[in-house]
Order: structure tokens, then sequence, then C-alpha cells
């Protein structure tokens, strides 16, 4: 497990850099990777094909998308011509919901739900379960502050590995979760602590706040 907080940014940074790839983008994709999440996050949608269309010219539609899909910084339709997700959030169903403005989006993993609030100082509440007991999960949030969290106990599991196929959303993604306490943690990790890491809340929002917040820089 890493020892401090930077340490797991760090090594997350070091298996989906995001960061790096936003900053590579020209401008007009920088600010459209922003616009892209924020529509996610306010209105539970991703943009239209006009709305890209007013941020990069109707010309550049579809490179722009291409773009963003071939660095992983939003995932794809099948068709590969419309936003489906851009992390930390995604309108596909993912076992992690988050209620937000009245409505419901969904995050990649549990680490990102945690990360949705900080971002835009916007109250939400996550609902999920426990990756090992089923149990359900509810967590009440305002930025960085925990309202309310049920179980008290829960965790944040990260199993350590490098993406693969086209989207980190549909492999590691996946391998971070809620945990409902520290004993079901232990069963989940099996000792192996070169390859997983538990966080608790307090320390999970931090984690997620710091690995997103510089996207909207």
């Amino acid at each position: 497990m890493p020892d401090t907080l930077s340490q797991a940014v760090q090594r997350l940074n070091s298996q989906l850099p995001l960061k790096d790839r936003h900053d590579r983008l020209s401008e007009p994709l920088k600010a459209l990777h922003r616009e892209v999440i924020k529509s996610l996050v306010m209105h539970a949608r991703p943009l239209t094909r006009p709305e890209v269309a007013a941020l990069v010219g109707e010309g550049e539609v579809d490179a722009a998308i291409a773009r963003l899909g071939k660095d992983d910084l939003v995932v794809l339709s099948k068709d590969q011509r419309q936003i489906v997700g851009a992390y930390p959030v995604t309108s596909e169903a993912t076992p992690h919901e988050v209620h937000v403005n009245g409505q419901i989006l969904y995050a990649m993993c549990a680490l990102d739900a945690l990360a949705v609030s900080p971002m835009y100082e916007v109250p939400v509440e996550i609902r999920s379960r426990c990756r090992v007991s089923g149990d359900t999960v509810c967590i009440t949030q305002d930025g960085m502050r925990i309202m309310e969290a049920r179980p008290p106990t829960v965790r944040v599991g990260v199993r350590w590995q490098m993406p693969s196929g086209d989207h980190a959303a549909h492999s590691m993604c996946m391998e971070m979760v809620f945990l409902r306490d520290d004993a079901t943690a232990a069963a989940w990790h099996g000792g192996d602590l070169d390859h997983h890491s538990v966080f608790t809340l307090d320390e999970a929002i931090p984690f997620g706040a710091r690995f997103f917040k510089p996207l909207l820089a």
C-alpha cells in the first residue's frame, strides 16, 4: 500500500495519466474535455454533437471525439461517434450511482464517485454496494466532507493494475471498489498489499480530488 496520499496519486497517474494526456491537447480540445465532464456532472448527460461543434468547429467534431477517445480521456459509444462518459463519470450504468442536482449519473469506480463532489463543490449522494458482501453502501457528501456514510465503516479498495482494452473504465476501474469494513477489506485483498490498497473515506476523498481536480484547472 502507498505510504502517503502523494504516492497513491503518483501511482494512479502512472497507470492512468489523465492530466498528462489532457495537457498535450490543443486549447479547444482541453476546453471540450472540461465541458464534457461538466455536462455529465451538472446535467447527467454527455455533450451533444452540436454542442461539441460549438467548441471545436463543425468540421472538427469527429476528429475531436476520436482524439479524446484515443487518449482514453472519454469513453465512446460502440459506433465511436458519441461520447458516453469522461472520467470520473459516465452515462453508462455502473454499480456506483451518483445523485447530483436531482439527477442520476454513474461513476466509473468507487474512487471516482467520491471525487465528483469536491470537483464541483456540489452535494451528492452515492449509492453503491460492497464488492464482497453485496451490502448497500450509501454516502452523502458535500465537497470534501462526508455528511453521512452507511455503513460508517465503509472502505475503498484499489487493486493496482494497468488498463486493458480501449478504456480503463472497462478494466482497471472495475477493481476500485467499496468494501463494508476492515474485515471485509482484508478478505478482499487476501494479504496481497503489493497490489491492493485500502483507504478510509477520509483518505479516499482527497485522493480522488487530487487526481481529478487538476483536469479542471
